[in-house]
């Protein structure tokens, strides 16, 4: 017997396809609705999607698309979203941001039972994170400023006495966003808390941390570090780490993300609750880099040129107490997800041409850049 029908935007995607697995093993019913945009699914419908999960073909920030996928479901995980490096902050807005207003508009005008949504947020609201300063205690700093970077100065500076300060856990209060990107997941969350509790539809946010694992689209150059890196090592080239490469990151997989994300949608009492889901472990850029040259058995050293990339946080670990208060903790550990992304990505040859792709884009958009000025 069915537990109810869950309607998951962004379906055929990385989080949302793996999340449509666990709510189909849980039991649930699923339609997906998802656009296949071109430059994540240039191939079409992934041949991943299970035959038993109903797709329909369009855009959550389409009236017409998303009314017709509301009809009779009993839940929303609104996953689908726009990720990119390019300069078109508009579609950030409306892709993200508008559609899950458009979402709030139709449950309420067209009355759909809808008993609980589910937003895929991101650990980038919270901007540069949470830091101790010796001197004046737990602060919570602003971005970095493009002349601190371009002298390669890395470390965050106390606002108040110029002192380099301590990273600390990132705790769901910490909102900071300073990207298009971020600033479009900020807006889902306040509009999920306003218009859920107006409108009594309980939502949860998730944010997620540095997602890995298979399915991670292989044709968009925003996939992330472990494509970039695997692509440079199999073409016999080195990992390049931005800044210094003591950045610290939080890799979670992705088949712990999809459990976050059902036990958020069925646990009571967390109406409007905003969740970080991370992996609980900090690993340092370089040591990921280490980490996946010795999974493709290769002889390079990673290379740290003294590039660095606009809008990136130096260090970004979450606290996750509040989902281990669900009864959720990640369990798959950073080296298992770089060995399922390799396996993934063995099915692509002649990799070259994406990996030239994929840093052309990079610095015609002037996204990678050098140090001015030595530190």
């Amino acid at each position: 017997m069915s537990l109810g029908r869950v309607l998951v935007t962004g379906g055929a995607g990385f989080i949302g396809s793996h999340t449509v697995d666990a709510l189909l093993a849980r039991g649930y019913d699923v339609r997906i609705l998802d656009s296949l945009q071109p430059r994540v699914h240039p191939q079409g419908r992934p041949d991943y999607l299970p035959a038993d999960a109903e797709l329909l073909i369009g855009s959550a920030a389409d009236r017409d698309h998303l009314g017709r996928a509301l009809r009779n479901v009993d839940y929303v995980m609104h996953l689908g979203a726009y990720q990119d490096y390019l300069t078109d902050f508009s579609t950030f807005i409306h892709v993200n941001a508008e559609s899950s207003a458009l979402l709030f508009e139709l449950i309420v005008e067209q009355r759909h039972r809808v008993r609980k949504i589910v937003f895929a947020s991101s650990q980038s609201v919270s901007g540069e994170g949470r830091y101790e300063c010796a001197r004046h205690g737990v602060v919570r700093p602003g971005m970095r400023s493009m002349e601190q970077l371009e002298r390669g100065d890395w470390e965050i500076h106390c606002p108040h006495c110029g002192e380099y300060m301590k990273p600390l856990l990132i705790d769901e209060e910490t909102c900071s966003p300073h990207t298009a990107y971020s600033i479009s997941k900020y807006t889902i969350e306040l509009l999920a808390r306003s218009l859920g509790e107006r409108y009594g539809v309980p939502t949860a946010c998730m944010r997620y941390t540095y997602v890995q694992g298979p399915r991670n689209s292989f044709f968009n150059a925003y996939s992330g570090i472990c494509r970039i890196f695997a692509l440079r090592i199999l073409n016999g080239l080195p990992p390049v780490c931005y800044e210094d490469g003591k950045q610290l990151r939080d890799y979670v997989n992705v088949r712990d993300v999809a459990r976050a994300n059902v036990l958020a949608m069925e646990a009571p009492g967390n109406e409007h609750a905003v969740l970080n889901v991370g992996g609980g472990r900090a690993v340092t850029v370089l040591e990921f880099a280490r980490i996946i040259i010795d999974a493709c058995g290769a002889s390079v050293e990673p290379s740290v040129p003294g590039v660095f990339r606009v809008g990136d946080t130096r260090h970004t670990v979450a606290d996750i107490a509040g989902m281990e208060a669900l009864g959720w903790k990640p369990t798959i550990p950073v080296e298992r997800n770089v060995e399922e992304y390799l396996a993934w990505m063995s099915r692509y040859k002649e990799t070259r041409a994406y990996l030239e792709e994929a840093e052309r884009v990079m610095h015609d958009q002037a996204i990678i850049r050098h140090v001015a000025v030595p530190a």
